[in-house]
Formats: C-alpha cells, sequence, structure tokens
C-alpha cells in the first residue's frame, strides 16, 4: 500500500478523523483538508487548506497535493453538514448552503482530482452518505434530500469512469457517536405546529447517538471500499443501518411506515395545540444558527 496518496475532506473531527487515522495506518500519505491554519489533524495528515465551497481554493489544493505527492490515488468527500427542521421552517437560503456543502462541494472535488485519476488510469472516490442518503427523516429532510442527491451521483459516476479504471464508491453509516446532532443548524422559520413533533425527532436522534458506535467503523468501511479489488457501490455501517434498510426493503410499505413513525414518536394524539406566533411562526433563532454549519 505504500506510495498510496489519499485526500479526506473534513478530518477535524468525527467520520473525517477517524478515516485519515485508519488510512495513515494503512500506509497512504493522507492529505486532510481544512479551512484554517488553525484546525487540528490526525496525526500522520498532512494539512492542505482548503474550502469546499470555494472552487479556486479547490483547485489550488488539489494542485498543491499533486506537485507534493505526485498523484492522487482517493478522494473522501467527507466534510458536511445539517439543518434540523420541518421542510417549512427551513429556509432557502439554508438549503442552498446546505447543498453547496454537502452536495457541490463533494461534486467539485470529484471534477478537480478525476484529471489525475483519467491520466493514472486509476483511483478510487468514495462518497461519505448516510443512512438518510436512502431513508428520509422527518425534520432533516433537506439533509436527507442532499443525500439522496450524493447518491445518485456517485452511482452514475461509477458507471461513468469504470473503464477508465476509476471507482466510486458510498459509504452509508447509521448512527454514530459523533457531534452530527449537536452541530446541527435548527431550521430559519420556525413553527409553532410542528415543536412537539420536532422536539420527539430531535431526542430521538439525541438519544441514539449518545449510544451509538465509534466512527472507526465508519473509517473501516471506508479503506475496505478504497482497497477492494471489486469494490461494492454501497457500504452501509452500524447494526441500525444494515437492520433499518432490511426491514424497509422485506416488510410491506405501510407495515414499515408505522414502525418508523413510532421510532420517532410521531402519532402522539393527547399534545395539546401550540399557538402559532404572527403568520404561523415562532421568532427566528439567533443569527448565527441560520447557516449550514461545514465540518
Amino acid at each position: 500500500m505504500n506510495g498510496r496518496v489519499a485526500i479526506v475532506t473534513g478530518v477535524s473531527s468525527g467520520i473525517g478523523n477517524a478515516t485519515a487515522r485508519a488510512l495513515v495506518g494503512r500506509g497512504y500519505r493522507v492529505f486532510g483538508t481544512a479551512r484554517s491554519p488553525a484546525s487540528s489533524l490526525p496525526a500522520g495528515t498532512e494539512r492542505v487548506l482548503l474550502d469546499v465551497r470555494d472552487e479556486a481554493s479547490i483547485d489550488a489544493g488539489v494542485a498543491e497535493v499533486l506537485a507534493r505527492a505526485g498523484r492522487i490515488d482517493l478522494l473522501v468527500n467527507n466534510a458536511g453538514g445539517s439543518v434540523v427542521g420541518a421542510v417549512e421552517e427551513t429556509s432557502l437560503e439554508q438549503a442552498r448552503d446546505l447543498f453547496d456543502v454537502n452536495f457541490f462541494g463533494a461534486m467539485r472535488m470529484t471534477q478537480a482530482v478525476l484529471p489525475a485519476m483519467r491520466a493514472q488510469r486509476s483511483g478510487r472516490i468514495v462518497f461519505i452518505s448516510s443512512l438518510l442518503g436512502f431513508l428520509p427523516a422527518p425534520f432533516a429532510g433537506l439533509y436527507s434530500a442532499s443525500k439522496h442527491a450524493l447518491e445518485g451521483l456517485a452511482e452514475s459516476l461509477d458507471h461513468e469512469t469504470r473503464t477508465l479504471g476509476i471507482r466510486a464508491a458510498l459509504v452509508e453509516p447509521g448512527f454514530m457517536r459523533t457531534s452530527f446532532d449537536s452541530n446541527g443548524t435548527l431550521a430559519a422559520n420556525l413553527v409553532g405546529d410542528y415543536q412537539q413533533a420536532r422536539d420527539h425527532s430531535r431526542e430521538y436522534f439525541r438519544k441514539n447517538t449518545e449510544g451509538a458506535e465509534d466512527p472507526q467503523v465508519v473509517a473501516e468501511a471506508v479503506v475496505e471500499a478504497a482497497t477492494a479489488g471489486k469494490p461494492r457501490l454501497r457500504y452501509p455501517v452500524g447494526k441500525r443501518s444494515g437492520l433499518v434498510a432490511g426491514l424497509r426493503r422485506y416488510l410491506p410499505a405501510a407495515v414499515f411506515d408505522g414502525f418508523f413513525r413510532k421510532q420517532f414518536d410521531l402519532d402522539f394524539t393527547d399534545a395539546p395545540a401550540l399557538p402559532p406566533t404572527s403568520g404561523g411562526r415562532s421568532a427566528k433563532p439567533p443569527a448565527g444558527e441560520r447557516g449550514a454549519k461545514v465540518a
């Protein structure tokens, strides 16, 4: 494995941090992207200043990696953010910001590394998707939509580049012990009618994240996708991810729908109606909570 070169976006914490450490352990020369020179990086990871929302920044960062290492064998598109709230509550600005990171950020990075991979007739591109990339969750509609878009992009890409020696793969984690839930940006225009259901959903995510698996299991799946002779397109990760995927595949739709809603405690009937504020909306959260956060 010596001599292999990887770029991992969003390495300061969580899945990106674990992935960079795992790849270093497998002998990769790992370049970790960061927007700030002060961001912490895993041991053995080389810093590249880069913002996945900025095409010029990406071009400069990829050129720097090629100048220093001469090749790129693996790209792990991990950087991402989230917005928590109902579809009605989420502003279009928040939706655009979220897609700019989760979807277009990955697309920009992919387009930037493909010329080098085509020239060497080899390469792997791994997208960190999510359980929500194939199973949308309430009050995570925009995040789910961004991951659904990523899944479509990756599958098309794998068909397009396979004869050029380049493969794409999706790693789909379920609940992991990361700061994903606490770092989620709250929707900009909260509506009283959604409050109780939103609170139930957030509590469900919080509880499951607290007792979840370590992101190292995701890193191991990334290594498998990067090194397998015949990689699969999708790598569900975590006990709940595989279980829920199986239940959705084999249970009748109405039965699964009831099971899924029960998990989020959505069908409560004894809750008093919450009086809406002017226009049906409550006050907006502080300005600092309105934009999608970037890993």
